[in-house]
């Protein structure tokens, strides 16, 4: 009887006027948790209910059924809704055809895959935060399994602070002598020898081709800090030895810099790399020192405003409900324009220094983005730095453009084609 009358009363908590078909979540300032958004978003989608998501209407907003599941799951996340008739919808749509605006149909929740070491440290990915904070579920998936062609089963896969190139993400100067440091490169090496490689290097580079065939067969990478350059250089390195024997035990091939073959690399041309182990620096791409000098109170980038109706990919990558978003470092902070291709669609940059931060681009029948920095809402991030707590940022405007890349494998196979 008591478990009757429980029922009986969410159904009350839950019910919706007979006017209202369906529900506007605003994703502009009114919403008071746009990460959350995302995960009821995600979670409609993963029990088979369709959605608009309105580009540039306030902020990106998502319109979604007025189902007593869609409404309960709302509440519970504390997600700001509006309740709308069919006429609501009209008016809405009627504003959407008149101005720089879109309605992109969402259909079906992706498969998401992040790859992630597994010493990973809780100060090494910012988006494995929002997609707990979210609710959004996540696979985890290592060299292995990339190698073994796992990747087929996933429509996206993020990689974030990661070191493709094999030198230990080039801490060796600071933390060679770290408990951690250590553990990290043993275990590396041991991987690399179960897998038939006689050097990590070559085993990275290995599974960033196996990436690259994943991302030219159809897949959504998305990536963020170091992940971005060294992913680049190692595609660009292949069959060059770019490691200093601190790493690999052996030397470079002589000549290495005149042998990367550019051409390979998704996003990045004509860069220098920095082959000495004691520099925490993997080439001349990453802009961290120049956006470090100048401070935390003048580090701001700009997001660039697509065309909605023509231009509906870069349009989705960066709805927010604001127009400038503040920095934040990372071990690659952002991208030197000049060595961006010229391919590429940048999405948002420092005009003034011409530094890019976003970007986005087609690789054969899939798509990459890349993100500088490393976490939106910890501005240096320290090495044992404790993880951001995402409770305290529900409204960010950095972690909404990590959750617009989630969402946007979900659009309608004739909205990505571009």
């Amino acid at each position: 009887m008591r478990r009757s009358l429980a029922v009986f009363a969410l159904l009350l908590a839950t019910a919706l006027p007979a006017s209202a078909q369906q529900l506007l979540v605003p994703m502009d300032l009114t919403q008071s948790n746009h990460l959350k958004a995302y995960g009821l978003a995600f979670t409609a989608l993963s029990k088979g209910h369709k959605i608009d998501w309105l580009l540039n209407y306030r902020g990106g907003s998502f319109l979604v059924p007025a189902s007593a599941d869609i409404v309960l799951d709302a509440r519970l996340k504390n997600v700001g809704f509006v309740e709308v008739s069919g006429a609501d919808v009209a008016k809405i749509h009627a504003e959407i055809a008149q101005n720089n605006m879109e309605v992109v149909h969402l259909e079906t929740a992706p498969k998401v895959a992040v790859y992630i070491p597994p010493l990973k440290q809780p100060w090494d990915d910012a988006v494995t935060l929002a997609l707990e904070y979210a609710e959004i579920p996540y696979a985890r998936i290592f060299d292995e399994e990339v190698l073994a062609n796992g990747l087929e089963k996933y429509d996206w896969l993020h990689l974030h602070h990661e070191d493709f190139t094999g030198q230990y993400g080039k801490f060796y100067a600071a933390y060679r002598h770290t408990d951690w440091y250590q553990a990290e490169q043993r275990d590396a090496e041991a991987r690399a020898r179960a897998m038939g490689f006689g050097k990590v290097s070559d085993a990275k580079k290995a599974v960033a081709e196996k990436i690259r065939e994943y991302v030219t067969s159809g897949g959504f990478l998305f990536a963020m800090c170091s992940a971005c350059d060294s992913y680049d250089i190692a595609l660009a390195a292949s069959g060059v030895d770019i490691v200093a024997q601190e790493f690999d035990y052996d030397g470079l091939t002589p000549g290495f810099q005149d042998k990367l073959d550019y051409e390979r690399c998704f996003a990045f041309t004509g860069f220098r790399l920095v082959p000495s182990p004691l520099v925490y620096e993997f080439s001349d791409i990453d802009t961290s020192d120049y956006v470090s000098a100048r401070g935390s109170d003048a580090d701001y980038f700009t997001l660039f405003e697509f065309s909605a109706k023509y231009d509906p990919v870069p349009t989705m990558l960066t709805q927010n409900h604001v127009g400038y978003v503040k920095g934040f470092l990372g071990q690659t902070t952002g991208f030197k324009k000049a060595l961006v291709k010229k391919s590429v669609v940048v999405l948002g940059e420092d005009a003034v220094h011409d530094e890019v931060k976003y970007l986005h681009g087609n690789a054969g029948r899939g798509t990459f983005t890349f993100l500088g920095g490393h976490d939106p809402e910890d501005y240096q991030h320290a090495v044992g730095d404790p993880a951001t707590d995402l409770a305290l940022y529900t409204t960010s405007p950095g972690y909404r453009l990590i959750l617009n890349n989630v969402l946007f494998p979900a659009a309608k196979k004739k909205t990505l084609k571009t």
